[in-house]
């Protein structure tokens, strides 16, 4: 579980933050500057909640020191007046972000799981093996030797040090993230912030102030200003995964960055400065989005500089024995089967015979599905999921599927868009994908029993995100998690 240092004199702080986030992590809390920093030279840490003013030390102070400890570990600075100048200062200098008091339970939980998460891609190292074999291929789901790989490896290798916009491209579950980490760790800017921003997750006019930030005022709801990730990253370098679906008005201010490096905060009128290499990723057909004037020409060509093209799984699927060999060390060290010794033979060659659509992503949460529910030493083919057995499922006399209720009556996709065109509806394409993102996180959360930390991850979404999916769509959990018709 990650653990989080929390900093602060006021005593209901402290119990409001150990209640709070001791589903999601283990809390260690501080009451001053000098015990925080000595457990945090002590202990290791994926996140620091740090108050404003403490009575030993500022909290700027302290920030500094948390960053000549260790620059990666992200802090988020809780404050009393949300338009702290010190608060903003800090920012400016890296901070993660930082939240008002009082704090919301909720928020906060959502804000620790966005710094817990960039944690992960800031600080695990990524196994690069190119042509040197002696490297280590220890590094999170970054492993392969097949000979396109060994391109992706290459091209990281040549581009890293160099400071141009690179576009990677792949579809879900290849592993953009972690060519856009190692293009970060191999770069001179590896010293420097880190951020990862999903333009998928967010609403436009939210994505153009998470990058940008906006002025008090600005808009209802905006009251403080807020530093965008932009400033926040300055000198360092910036992610920005599904770059494809960008707004066209976030389109032009990201143009406008490339270009020159200069970009105004949503409601202000003074022009910013700021360094940042940009690194995007995207699954989807970009030059086709240009063609149906859904995407600016411009900022492909700005962004298309230098292109890393990531196959999918089953085009290598001689990687698969070495990514089910760190995975199930990985699953069997965090479920603590220290009598697991391996899987089968025979379920070996079906993990390498199948295709795995959801690519390295699908596989990983496979195989810790797999150690999670192993009672044997060895696993079995019996014990991998039915799709990867080639076994299609099929409604049983009594109704018995794994669909949801109203997939079992019928309504299933296919139906659905049936019955749309029949009654001449003009929002086919967003029913049906609300149908189906429905169905699927539906039938994630069946299979887990509810629990939204493993379903999120196997989705391959933050928990807030699916908190907030399962909200919107009135998605009923209990122990036969069943979704509305």
């Amino acid at each position: 579980m990650p653990s989080v240092l929390v900093i602060d004199d006021d005593r209901l702080v402290l119990t409001l933050t150990e209640q709070a986030l001791a589903p999601i992590a283990d809390v260690e809390i501080a009451a001053t500057a000098e015990e925080g920093l000595v457990k945090l030279r002590s202990g290791k840490f994926d996140a620091v909640l740090l108050d404003i003013q403490l009575p030993d030390q500022n909290g700027l102070a302290v920030y500094c020191e948390i960053r000549e400890h260790d620059r990666r570990i992200p802090v988020i600075f809780m404050t009393i007046d949300a338009a702290s100048n010190t608060a903003i200062e800090a920012m400016q200098l890296g901070a993660f972000d930082y939240i008002a008091k009082p704090l919301a339970v909720d928020p906060l939980r959502d804000l620790l799981d966005k710094a817990i998460e960039q944690r992960k891609i800031s600080s695990v190292p990524v196994a690069i093996a190119a042509d040197d074999e002696t490297e280590s291929a220890s590094g999170e789901l970054f492993i392969g030797a097949a000979p396109s790989m060994l391109d992706v490896f290459k091209a990281i290798g040549k581009v890293a040090k160099q400071d141009v916009p690179i576009l990677v491209r792949g579809e879900s579950g290849t592993g953009k993230e972690l060519v856009a980490r190692a293009l970060y760790q191999y770069s001179h800017r590896e010293s420097e912030t880190f951020l990862a921003v999903n333009c998928a997750a967010l609403p436009d006019n939210l994505l153009e102030s998470e990058l940008f930030g906006h002025e008090k005022g600005s808009f209802t709801g905006a009251e403080s200003r807020r530093i965008g990730k932009f400033e926040q990253c300055n000198g360092g370098t910036l992610f920005l995964d599904e770059i494809g679906d960008m707004a066209p008005s976030v389109q032009a201010k990201v143009l406008r960055v490339l270009q020159e490096q200069r970009f105004e905060r949503v409601g202000g009128n003074k022009e910013l400065k700021t360094d940042v290499r940009i690194i995007a990723a995207t699954n989807r057909p970009l030059e086709q989005m240009v063609e149906e004037g859904d995407y600016r020409e411009d900022l492909l060509y700005r962004l298309n500089g230098v292109t890393i093209e990531l196959p999918p799984l089953r085009d290598r699927l001689s990687d698969v024995p070495a990514l089910v060999r760190f995975f199930l060390g990985q699953a069997k060290r965090e479920f603590n089967k220290l009598d697991l010794e391996g899987l089968s033979p025979e379920a070996v060659g079906k993990l390498t015979a199948y295709d795995w659509p959801g690519n390295v992503r699908q596989l990983r949460a496979v195989i810790r599905r797999c150690v999670l529910d192993s009672v044997m030493p060895v696993i079995t083919p019996d014990g991998l999921p039915r799709e990867v057995l080639g076994v299609i499922e099929s409604n049983d006399a009594s109704g018995s599927t794994a669909e949801p209720d109203n997939a079992r009556s019928g309504a299933g996709l296919p139906a659905l868009v049936q019955s749309l065109l029949r009654n001449k509806s003009t929002n086919v394409y967003s029913e049906s994908l609300e149908y189906m993102e429905k169905y699927v996180i539906s039938v994630v959360l069946k299979e887990t029993n509810g629990n939204q930390s493993q379903a999120a991850e196997i989705l391959g979404i933050t928990r807030g995100k699916l908190r907030d999916r399962i909200k919107s769509f009135d998605i009923v959990l209990s122990s036969d998690v069943a979704m509305p018709s």
